[in-house]
C-alpha cells in the first residue's frame, strides 16, 4: 500500500514537473513571439494596420501661372475642371443606380455599363471622369437636382492647364502632361516651383475593408505653386516669330529656323523663336501637314516611330537644343581676339589674294570673293569685307595658345546654364587640336559648332563692353501674394575683352551693318552694328558627299551703336536656294524685326540728315475736315492729295483717307480724301508684285496701279532690289494705300 502511494506521488511531481516545464517554455516562446511582435517588428506591423485602415486620395494643387515680361500677359495658366466620384455604398437601390448610369454616360460621355459597374462598388470613392470642365459639371449637378440625389455623385474641384496665346513660345513654355506635371521647356524646368504641394484626403476602412462615411475624412489643403515672371514679353515675341516664320516659308528652309533677342547688358531674352512651333494647348498632334501626310502613308508598323520622332522634332528648342556652324557671324569674335590679344592694331594690314594656304602642302582655302580679291586690308577692311584671308592671317600671327584661351573665356567650350531644358554642348578643337588649318577654318566660324544661345551670348560681351552676362528667361518667381521668393541673378560672370577693344569693334560693326556687308540689316534711325554668316555644313556633306552642300545663313546684331542695348540673331538652317547668303537671306529678317521691336522697347530714333530726307512721314488727321482745311494740313505737311467724290459740293467733308491718320507714309507722297464712305469695286486698285524689281520699276508699277511704296531696308543704293513686300501681290485696296516695300543691296554680299 504504501508503495503504491509512493509510485503515484512519484507519478505526480513528474506530471507537475512536465507541465511547469511546458508552461515555462510556452510562455517563454509567447513572451519571446510578444517581444518579437511588439519591439522588432512592432513599427512595421503599426504602419500596416494603418494601410489597412486608411485609404488616401491625393488633392492636386493649383500649378503656379506664367506672365510675360510686362506682368500682364497670362502665357499659362491653371484653372479650375472636376472630378466626377461615386460613392457606392450610399447608392441603395437598384433603380436610383440605373438613373445615375443612364443620366452621367451620357453627360460624361460614357458607356452605360462602365458607369453600372462602378455603382455597385463596395465603397465610399470611385473615380468616374477626370478633368471635367465647368460646363459638363453644372450639368451634372443640375442632373441630381432634377432628380433630387443628394448622394452617391460626388465633385471634386482640380485643374486644367490652359495657354492663351497657344503657340507663341511654345517651344520655351512647354507644356503639361495630364497628371499636371511639366513636360518639356519652362514648364518641365521650373516644375517643382510650379506644381506647389498636393493636398490629401484620408479616410477611414472599417473591419471588412469598405469606406467608413465621410464624417470619418481628414482634409488636408493643397499649397498652390509659385508663379513665375519672364523676361520675354508677348509683344515682341511675337513680332519674332512672324517674321522668322514668314523667312522659313519664303525660303523653305529644309531643317527650320531660330531667333534669339536679347539684352546685352543682363541677359534677359526678350524672344526666343523657332519657326514652326506648335499649339501648347494641343502639343501632341503634329502642326507641319506636309509631315502629317508623310507619316499616314507609312505602314502602320512604322507611324508609331515616326509620329514620336516627329513630335520631338515639333517640341525641340533649336536655340538652345541645336548647335551650327556659326560661318562669319564669328568674324567679329575672332577680330576683337586679335585687338585685345595685341596681336594686330587697327592700322595692322594683311594682303587677300583670293585664297590662303594655312599650311605648306596643304591646299589653299578660298575667299568668298574668288576668283576675285580684296587685296591690302586692316581689321575694319577684313570685317567688312567678310574676308577669309584676313583672318586666317591673323589666327596665324594670335597663335594656337591665346586663340583658344579667348574662345575659352567667350564662353563657346560651355553650356551657358540657362534656365531652359535641353540645352546641348558645343563641339571645338582643344588647345593641342587647333593645328594650322584647323586654326585657320575657326577664325572665320568653320570647323566647330556652338549653339545659338552660345553664340548671341558671346557676341553680347562684344557690345556690352566685354563682358558675359548670364542668358535667362525667368526674371522672378513669386509666391502666392505676390511676394518675390527668388531673381534672376544679372550680375557679369567676367570680362572677356577691354572696353576699349569693344568700342573699336563696335565702331567697325556699325560700318559693316551700314555700308559692309551686313547692309541689310540696317534699320533706319537705330546705327545698327551686325555681321552676316554663312556657313557651310562640311560634315554633313563629307558624310554625303554625292549630295550638293547645303548652308546655314544668319546675322548677328544689335543697337544702338552709341548705347547697345539688344542683341539679335538670326539663322535659317538649309534655305532652298542655290546660292545661299546671310546678308540676302538673314540681313532683311534682321532688319524687319528691328524695325518693330526696337521702338517698342523704348529704344528712339536719332535720324541722319541723309535718313531724314528719305524717311517717311506720317499723314495727318483729315476726317470732318472740309475740303479747304484738309487741303492747309496736306501743305503744311508737304504733302499733295487727290480727291474721291464731289468736291464741288461746298458742305462735303472728309469721311474717309487713305493712309489712316498716323499711318506712315512716304515724305512727299499724296493723301487721297475720300467725300463718300463707300468705295466702288470698280474703282478698288490691284497690288502689283513689287518682289525682285529695283527702285525705279516699283515706283513706276506703283504709279500704274494707283498705290504708293514706302522704302524700307538697305541704306546703300548700289544694286537695291526688292525682297518683299508688306500687302501681297493680287490683293484689292484702296486708292492711295501705301505698301511697304523691303529693298536688299546686292553687292558685295558674301556666298
Amino acid at each position: 500500500m504504501a508503495k503504491a502511494k509512493s509510485k503515484k506521488a512519484s507519478l505526480w511531481h513528474k506530471t507537475l514537473g512536465v507541465t511547469a516545464i511546458l508552461l515555462i517554455v510556452g510562455f517563454g516562446v509567447a513572451i519571446g513571439f510578444l517581444v518579437h511582435w511588439q519591439l522588432v517588428e512592432g513599427e512595421k506591423l503599426k504602419t500596416q494596420a494603418m494601410n489597412q485602415s486608411l485609404k488616401t486620395t491625393s488633392l492636386t494643387a493649383m500649378r503656379g501661372t506664367i506672365y510675360d515680361a510686362t506682368e500682364t500677359k497670362v502665357l499659362a495658366q491653371s484653372a479650375s475642371v472636376w472630378t466626377v466620384v461615386l460613392e457606392p455604398n450610399y447608392i441603395e437601390d437598384e433603380a436610383t443606380k440605373k438613373l445615375i448610369s443612364s443620366g452621367l454616360s451620357g453627360i460624361l460621355d460614357l458607356e452605360y455599363d462602365y458607369v453600372y459597374e462602378r455603382t455597385n462598388y463596395n465603397n465610399y470613392f470611385t473615380y468616374l471622369k477626370r478633368k471635367v470642365e465647368t460646363e459638363t459639371k453644372d450639368a451634372v449637378l443640375e442632373f441630381m437636382k432634377e432628380n433630387d440625389i443628394d448622394q452617391g455623385i460626388r465633385l471634386i474641384e482640380d485643374y486644367k492647364r490652359y495657354y492663351p496665346y497657344g503657340s507663341t513660345a511654345s517651344v520655351v513654355l512647354g507644356f503639361t502632361g495630364t497628371d499636371n506635371n511639366g513636360l518639356a521647356g519652362l514648364e518641365l524646368y521650373y516644375d517643382q516651383e510650379l506644381s506647389g504641394t498636393s493636398g490629401r484626403m484620408v479616410s477611414l476602412k472599417n473591419a471588412w475593408g469598405e469606406d467608413m462615411p465621410f464624417q470619418y475624412e481628414q482634409l488636408v489643403t493643397a499649397e498652390n505653386g509659385y508663379d513665375l515672371v519672364l523676361t520675354i514679353d508677348e509683344a515682341v515675341q511675337s513680332i519674332v516669330e512672324k517674321y522668322l516664320n514668314e523667312a522659313a516659308a519664303q525660303y523653305s528652309t529644309k531643317n527650320g529656323a531660330a531667333a534669339i533677342l536679347m539684352d546685352v547688358n543682363d541677359g534677359a531674352i526678350k524672344a526666343m523663336a523657332v519657326s514652326g512651333g506648335f499649339d501648347c494647348n494641343d502639343p501632341f498632334t503634329i502642326y507641319d501637314e506636309t509631315v502629317r501626310t508623310e507619316i499616314d502613308a507609312l505602314p502602320e508598323e512604322e507611324q508609331n516611330d515616326a509620329y514620336t520622332a516627329a513630335l520631338n522634332h515639333q517640341w525641340r528648342n533649336k536655340a538652345v537644343s541645336d548647335t551650327y556652324v556659326p560661318g562669319s557671324v564669328f568674324k567679329m569674335i575672332s577680330g576683337s581676339i586679335g585687338l585685345d590679344s595685341g596681336a594686330i592694331t587697327t592700322h595692322t594690314a594683311f594682303s587677300c589674294e583670293g585664297s590662303y594656304v594655312a599650311y605648306k602642302g596643304t591646299d589653299p582655302i578660298k575667299c568668298w570673293v574668288h576668283p576675285g580679291f580684296h587685296g591690302v586690308e586692316t581689321i575694319r577692311e577684313g570685317i567688312c569685307n567678310s574676308c577669309n584671308p584676313f583672318m586666317m592671317q591673323m589666327a596665324k600671327v594670335i597663335g594656337s595658345k591665346t586663340f583658344y584661351n579667348y574662345f575659352y573665356a567667350f564662353g563657346l567650350t560651355d553650356k551657358t546654364g540657362v534656365d531652359l531644358p535641353g540645352e546641348s554642348s558645343s563641339l571645338f578643337y582643344t588647345e593641342s587640336e587647333l593645328l594650322p588649318v584647323e586654326l585657320a577654318t575657326e577664325s572665320f566660324g568653320q570647323g566647330f559648332t556652338a549653339t545659338p544661345l552660345q553664340m548671341i551670348t558671346a557676341c553680347a560681351a562684344i557690345a556690352n563692353g566685354g563682358y558675359i552676362v548670364q542668358p535667362h528667361v525667368v526674371e522672378k518667381i513669386l509666391d502666392s501674394d505676390g511676394n518675390i521668393v527668388e531673381s534672376a541673378d544679372t550680375s557679369y560672370k567676367r570680362q572677356v575683352i577691354s572696353d576699349e577693344t569693344s568700342k573699336t569693334m563696335i565702331s567697325i560693326l556699325q560700318e559693316n551693318a551700314t555700308t559692309g556687308s551686313g547692309k541689310n540689316g540696317y534699320v533706319e534711325g537705330y546705327r545698327v552694328c551686325g555681321k552676316t554668316g554663312t556657313s557651310e555644313k562640311v560634315a554633313e556633306h563629307n558624310e554625303h558627299p554625292e549630295e550638293a552642300m547645303e548652308y546655314i545663313a544668319s546675322f548677328c546684331g544689335f543697337a544702338p551703336a552709341d548705347n547697345p542695348q539688344y542683341i539679335l540673331l538670326v539663322f535659317l538652317d538649309e534655305p532652298d536656294r542655290s546660292i545661299a547668303s546671310g546678308g540676302l537671306m538673314a540681313a532683311p529678317v534682321f532688319s524687319k524685326i528691328m524695325a518693330e521691336v526696337l521702338p517698342y522697347l523704348g529704344v528712339e530714333a536719332q535720324y541722319t540728315e541723309s535718313e531724314a530726307e528719305k524717311n517717311s512721314t506720317t499723314a495727318p488727321n483729315l476726317i470732318g475736315k472740309s475740303i479747304a482745311e484738309a487741303e492747309t494740313l496736306i501743305a503744311d505737311a508737304d504733302l499733295y492729295y487727290s480727291v474721291y467724290g464731289d468736291a464741288s459740293d461746298e458742305d462735303a467733308v472728309v469721311l474717309m483717307q487713305v493712309p489712316a491718320a498716323g499711318a506712315d507714309m512716304p515724305v512727299g507722297g499724296k493723301i487721297v480724301l475720300y467725300l463718300e464712305d463707300k468705295i466702288a469695286e470698280e474703282d478698288m486698285c490691284v497690288v502689283p508684285d513689287f518682289v525682285g524689281k529695283t527702285l525705279s520699276e516699283c515706283n513706276d508699277l506703283a504709279n500704274q496701279a494707283g498705290v504708293q511704296i514706302l522704302m524700307t531696308g538697305a541704306a546703300t543704293d548700289i544694286m537695291l532690289q526688292s525682297q518683299s513686300q508688306s500687302i501681297d501681290a493680287g490683293t484689292r485696296v484702296k486708292p492711295g494705300t501705301v505698301i511697304k516695300v523691303q529693298f536688299v543691296d546686292m553687292s558685295g554680299l558674301e556666298q
